[in-house]
């Protein structure tokens, strides 16, 4: 099999759920927002964001900011409280050593998952990613596995690994692009899904599990 693997980026390589605490914070203090606007921001924005949810906000609370500057700013703020810990960043460098290619497959604006990606450093120690917003498509579907296989220059039918904390997306995606998978326990599994190869409860587990199978 190919020593190629894909990795999720929320929830699985970074925390997004406390950086978006952290960021929303911020970016309410920045615009001096009253507590309402952020619990919503909070609600609204705890399973995705998109530029389209300022749109929404500016119209829910008739602000007189812009969409697309407060967009920009909420890109910027959960930049950098978006976090990749060490031993997941000396993971991936051991499976660079190992000679894996290594790739990023997440659900999300380009815009923002390329911004986590370049503050977190991740950005230099992957082959390829690809984003849903890059195609306007979403994980389980094969075409960003397969977006993500070319930017990685690699050939999907080669196999690999899909590792992931969403069992629909994730699993049931990698499951669908002929890649073996790699479960972090998570919410409850959901009916119809095909079970995982591992569950895990940490990606470095997941990234140990990857290295013993070169060895």
């Amino acid at each position: 099999m190919s020593r190629l693997v894909f990795f999720d980026l929320d929830g699985t390589l970074t925390d997004r759920q406390s950086a978006l605490s952290d960021a929303v914070a911020v970016l309410c203090r920045a615009h001096t927002f009253a507590p309402d606007i952020e619990r919503w921001l909070l609600t609204e924005l705890a399973d995705r964001a998109s530029a389209n949810d300022f749109t929404r906000l500016r119209d829910t609370f008739d602000l007189q900011q812009s969409p697309v500057l407060l967009w920009q700013d909420y890109v910027s703020f959960m930049a950098g409280a978006v976090t990749c810990r060490p031993d997941v960043i000396e993971g991936l460098a051991q499976l660079h050593a190992a000679a894996w290619t290594v790739g990023v497959i997440t659900n999300g604006a380009s815009d923002i998952q390329r911004a986590k990606l370049a503050a977190t450093g991740l950005a230099d120690l992957v082959d390829g990613v690809a984003v849903s917003g890059d195609l306007e498509i979403r994980k389980p579907d094969l075409r960003l596995f397969q977006l993500a296989s070319i930017r990685c220059g690699v050939n999907l039918a080669d196999g690999g690994w899909m590792v992931g904390d969403n069992a629909t997306g994730d699993i049931g995606g990698g499951h669908g692009a002929g890649l073996r998978t790699i479960w972090l326990r998570g919410s409850p599994w959901p009916d119809g899904v095909p079970a995982a190869d591992h569950v895990v409860d940490d990606v470095t587990d997941a990234i140990n599990i990857l290295l013993e199978e070169t060895e």
